[in-house]
């Protein structure tokens, strides 16, 4: 047999898949074991996560409008201290 017919005969997920019986992986056997005697609550599904606080808009806008006008401060020093 030549190198790739081997390749071919080990690796023939067609046969695998093809299998009547497949193995639980190992994850799946200990949730199982684990959820057979204390099951899970019910969770809906994609579930909203815990709400998050919500800030006031008038903060975020003064910290934009107060780096806006830091900058414009630094760009005129800058530029005064070039002219001179």
């Amino acid at each position: 047999m030549t190198e790739q017919d081997d390749w071919e005969r080990e690796f023939d997920h067609r046969w695998a898949n093809s299998a009547e019986h497949k193995e639980p992986s190992a994850r799946a056997r200990m949730l199982a074991a684990r959820w057979k005697d204390n099951p899970p609550a019910p969770a809906p599904f994609r579930a909203d996560p815990d709400p998050v606080p919500h800030r006031a808009s008038w903060a975020s806008t003064a910290v934009v409008f107060g780096c806006v006008i830091v900058v414009m401060v630094l760009l005129a020093v800058v530029q005064l201290s070039s002219a001179s």
